[in-house]
């Protein structure tokens, strides 16, 4: 399991859902939230403009419990909030604290194009996001 985020069972299905740090080290609580693959994935294309659940799909070939937990868990931390809170077709829509992640975000893609790829592979283009 990544980071302590807790794994419940209902109705068959294993659902990842978020439980917030209490460790001292600021590290350990970001790890917490953003320390799994498809989180830090679904806020990349939540940048890039995706708001809705198919969006996601089809964009990342997420499966749907997988997508549905850590939407969950993204708005549990507040970086996501739903719009409307029930129903269908909602929209997935980044929180001022989601989009202050932007300056990491920018900096994670620096480092892996700086160091990650091989000598003469050439790095995909991360895009300039203005937050906000």
């Amino acid at each position: 399991m990544s980071l302590a985020i807790a794994v419940r069972k209902s109705d068959n299905q294993t659902m990842k859902t978020y439980t917030p740090s209490r460790a001292p080290c600021p590290i350990a609580r970001a790890a917490r939230v953003l320390g799994d693959r498809w989180v830090l994935l679904i806020l990349r294309d939540a940048f890039l403009g995706a708001e809705r659940f198919e969006e996601f799909v089809e964009r990342l070939g997420i499966n749907r419990a997988a997508l549905t937990s850590r939407l969950a868990i993204l708005q549990d931390a507040g970086l996501l909030r739903r719009e409307p809170p029930e129903g269908k077709r909602a929209r997935y829509i980044l929180t001022d604290s989601a989009r202050a992640l932007v300056p990491v975000f920018e900096q994670m893609a620096g480092w892996s194009s700086a160091h990650l790829f091989a000598e003469g592979e050439r790095a995909g283009h991360w895009p300039q996001i203005i937050p906000g």
